[in-house]
């Protein structure tokens, strides 16, 4: 036999549904005949003339597509996607088909608008079986509905919505084409099959359940104004997918599995009349444990929401959300469970899901499948069941027992055993929480959400290394929290973070500040990719300037600082957990580099749109000091100067012509606006322009060209010195090279090194009479610290004319390679950046740090107690000290003859 006559003998044999179908279109056969799947499927598609009206030709083609896709999925000539992607596309056009039809019947000479049809479920994923039913939203619009002029448009919209409904779900000798399920619509045993647009939105945006917000994730447009359609999509966008973790929502698809586990209890244990859909560990929990990962990131990476749950699975193994392992052996469940679903349905076009209990109907749909017996497949679903269960068990952990006592005493006591040295304080901050007068903690809800975290929150608290200091903090950020039920949830859900958070309170105010500005900072900690050092710039650009459609520059603003602030956060978590503070103040530099890009960029377009471009001229953005360097600190400022390209003499070419000088001066203020303004996601940079030609009464944006004349000419020795750290941030990349050159010029040039050294010793005794240091641990302005390590660096460059590099650290380990340096100068300098990185985070004022943090401090810079740590923080003072002392003795001794 062909390998059709094989597929056609297993039709006949097993399926009496499949097996009408081939003799009652022989057009389809004879292209199966020849294993032309795709021809048959064409054919399919014309078994039934036009003049037979909508409903019956629909029904004859729903028959005959239902015969060549099952043809072609038996034959192996098909894949699951395409077999399932077929049937979802005649889904969508039938429905378009009935509501042309339905419109025709009643409206015949107007145009038909203002009626969209929304998918959900598989056929909104595009993911239908051979036996689905569909469950369509019916959406119109009251303004441009077609109706009578008598005629009321809702009753108009219901009329048509139960027109198209009855042509796809009405039965006759041809059979049916679609059983149509509208109980997806918002209270559906109280409102109109049909609903209008705005109150949709509005139900949606405020009373809408958990459920609801999965179910919209596999939402779509299928038929009729699919405008309409895409509107109302858009707007309840924010419901769907929400920054902030909304445990809400991943409750409801946990409780409704638990249900769906409970109801069908009789199809959970595994063998004959095991429910494939939805017994434990079948499709449906494959399918809620991407949409519960979904829910959970999709509101931050757009890359996550596909509908469809193999796509879905693929983006979250991709963003590292999920194992790629465990993704893999998903899919692979996900492929058989459907596979054999479909040949459950092949049988006799039944909607069902559930093996046989009967063991000769079992018999049949294995060898349908191409099986010897029901025990064989049997044993080929288990070990997908089984594993598929297990993993979804995940999800839902055994609550553990162990709530906290509402006596007092009791209560005391159990904190004492946790390990609090003085419960008094956590008794009275446990009592506050549960008397509901915190704004947050009002609802019963919030209350239930606390309760369930308390005995691990009170535990790590009770663990961590400064406990009344984290808690007091905790007790802040919660008072401040418009409401704490998600917090709290997430903490629940992922217990590991409850150390950490523990630990931030305990060392960080930094961190704990920002936490109580926006306690979801801590929903980018929910993964272990939260981590990774922050990407290449031009990646983070991308990143960052992401946009979802119909967001607007306005948008973009707030888009930056929540993806900014969410990675600082990150970074400085990484440093509290044990990274390395200068890979982090690395980290800092590259996302501040990205900001700048993609801001740059935006507001550039934006200001194109009403100036046009200066023909020639580009803007250009250098930066120095630390952001020059590529290394900055949590609390780190922008130092920029801004500059142009072109004659300074043209105009741009815009709706409203601006001179070039105005244009880009006007445009360097809207790049600072946009790294500075503080907006509703709050703030992001301080930008700090006085190192600009002239300082603070100098122009904002000076023409290139004018740059490099003033450093020729004008140029203060500290500017020079100031440029030994400077880099082009912004701009085309021949741009920068100009750039470049004109850096490069600037630095190589000789000049007289007594002069300049003299005036960079006094320069540093400037600062240390005007700015003296907070302390001994004020690391950057102290004696032997940062600015001494810098000055000295700077003029070893121009006294050698080399290593202008703007990183201080290559700079330093070339000066010292050429033997114009010690080499204890790089221990030195590494010693006081992590000092001081790290320092900015626990101690902002440069203060010793408290005493439980003290170990942290020393561990980030590398030292094994707090007090080597001060050892080596002397020697590291002292060999600074020494060098830039020899270097600036005799000038020193000029300077004080001089003022004495």
């Amino acid at each position: 036999m062909t390998d059709w006559s094989k597929t056609e003998a297993r039709i006949r044999a097993h399926s009496p549904f499949l097996t009408r179908a081939l003799d009652r279109f022989p057009t389809v056969r004879s292209r199966l005949e020849e294993a032309d799947f795709d021809g048959a499927f064409d054919a399919a598609h014309c078994v039934a003339p036009a003049e037979d009206g909508v409903a019956r030709s629909l029904r004859k083609r729903r028959g005959a597509i239902a015969l060549a896709v099952g043809a072609a999925d038996l034959a192996g000539a098909w894949n699951l996607d395409r077999v399932t992607r077929a049937l979802s596309d005649f889904a969508d056009a039938a429905l378009e088909e009935a509501l042309a039809a339905a419109m025709r019947e009643r409206y015949p000479d107007v145009e038909h608008q203002g009626f969209a049809v929304l998918a959900l479920g598989k056929h909104g994923s595009r993911e239908l079986n051979y036996s689905s039913d569909i469950d369509p939203i019916l959406l119109y619009d009251p303004r441009t509905m077609p109706h009578g002029e008598r005629e009321d448009v809702a009753d108009a919209a219901v009329r048509i919505g139960r027109r198209v409904s009855e042509l796809l779900s009405a039965r006759d000798g041809d059979g049916y084409v679609f059983r149509v399920d509208l109980r997806l619509r918002p209270s559906p045993e109280a409102t109109p099959i049909a609903l209008p647009v705005d109150a949709a939105i509005g139900y949606y945006e405020s009373t809408a359940l958990g459920w609801e917000q999965a179910a919209f994730i596999r939402a779509r447009p299928a038929a009729g104004d699919k405008g309409l359609g895409d509107y109302f999509l858009r707007q309840i966008r924010p419901f769907v997918w929400r920054r902030s973790l909304d445990f809400g929502a991943i409750d409801a698809i946990v409780e409704i599995s638990r249900r769906i586990r409970d109801h069908y209890a009789q199809g959970q244990a595994f063998g004959p009349g095991y429910d494939l859909k939805r017994g434990r560990g079948g499709i449906r929990e494959v399918e809620f444990f991407a949409q519960v990962h979904q829910l959970i990131h999709g509101g931050r990476d757009p890359s996550l929401r596909s509908g469809n749950t193999r796509a879905a699975l693929r983006a979250l193994a991709a963003a590292g959300v999920i194992e790629g392992e465990a993704v893999t052996r998903l899919d692979d469940a996900y492929i058989l469970f459907r596979t054999v679903e479909h040949r459950l349905q092949m049988v006799e076009d039944r909607q069902t899901h559930e093996l046989p209990k009967s063991p000769d109907a079992l018999d049949n749909v294995a060898r349908l499948h191409g099986l010897d017996d029901g025990a064989a497949l049997i044993d080929l679903l288990r070990p997908h069941v089984e594993w598929v269960g297990r993993n979804y068990d995940r999800l839902t952990p055994e609550k553990k027992d162990g709530s906290l006592s509402h006596d007092e005493e009791r209560l005391k006591a159990q904190l004492v055993d946790m390990g609090f040295a003085d419960a008094d304080t956590p008794l009275a901050r446990i009592g506050r929480w549960r008397g509901g007068t915190i704004r947050a903690l009002r609802s019963g809800a919030s209350r239930d959400a606390l309760e369930a975290l308390l005995p691990d929150l009170m535990g790590a608290l009770a663990r961590a290394p400064d406990p009344s200091r984290a808690l007091n903090r905790l007790d802040d950020m919660i008072a401040r929290l418009p409401s704490a039920i998600n917090f709290f949830k997430l903490l629940a859900a992922r217990p590991a973070l409850v150390g950490l958070l523990a630990e931030i309170l305990s060392h960080a105010p930094t961190l704990a500040d920002a936490l109580a500005r926006r306690a979801e900072l801590l929903d980018g900690l929910i993964d272990a990719s939260a981590f990774d050092p922050p990407p290449p710039v031009p990646q983070l650009a991308a990143q960052f300037a992401a946009l979802e459609p119909g967001e607007d520059y306005q948008a973009l603003l707030d888009r930056v600082r929540q993806r900014v602030n969410d990675r600082r956060f990150a970074l400085g978590a990484q440093i509290i957990r044990g990274g390395d503070p200068i890979e982090a103040g690395r980290g800092y530099g590259r996302m501040a580099e990205a900001a700048i890009e993609a801001l740059g960029a935006a507001t550039v377009a934006e200001f194109e749109k009403a100036h046009g471009k200066v023909p020639g001229g580009e803007l250009l953005i250098l930066a120095l000091g630390r952001m020059g360097g590529g290394v900055l600190t949590h609390a780190s400022d922008l130092d920029l100067v801004y500059l142009f390209t072109g004659d300074f003499s043209t105009e741009s070419d815009g709706a409203k012509p601006l001179g070039a000088t105005q244009y880009f001066n006007r445009l360097a203020q809207r790049v600072t606006n946009a790294l500075s303004v503080h907006t509703a996601s709050g703030p992001l940079y301080d930008v700090d322009t006085r190192l600009r030609p002239s300082g603070a009464q100098g122009l904002l944006a000076v023409s290139l060209d004018s740059f490099a004349r003033y450093q020729r000419e004008e140029a203060w020795t500290w500017e020079h010195l100031a440029l030994t750290r400077a880099r082009p941030v912004f701009g085309s990349e021949q741009a920068r090279v100009s750039l470049d050159a004109v850096l490069a010029e600037t630095l190589r040039r000789p000049r007289d090194v007594d002069m300049l050294a003299r005036q960079a010793v006094k320069m540093r005794a400037d600062i240390a009479r005007h700015k003296p240091p907070a302390g001994d641990l004020d690391v950057k302005l102290v004696p032997g610290g940062l600015i001494d390590l810098e000055f000295l660096i700077h003029v070893t460059q121009f006294r050698h004319r080399m290593a202008f590099d703007p990183d201080l650290s290559a700079a330093l380990a070339e000066l010292v390679a050429a033997g114009h340096l010690p080499g204890g100068l790089i221990a030195a300098h590494d010693l006081i950046t992590r000092f001081l990185i790290v320092s900015r985070l626990v101690s902002p004022k440069s203060t010793e740090p408290p005493e439980a943090t003290r170990p942290l401090v020393a561990r980030a810079c590398g030292a094994d107690s707090w007090d080597r740590l001060l050892e080596s923080y002397a020697e590291a003072r002292q060999c600074v000290s020494a060098s830039w002392g020899m270097l600036a003795a005799p000038y020193q001794e000029a300077h004080d003859a001089g003022t004495g």
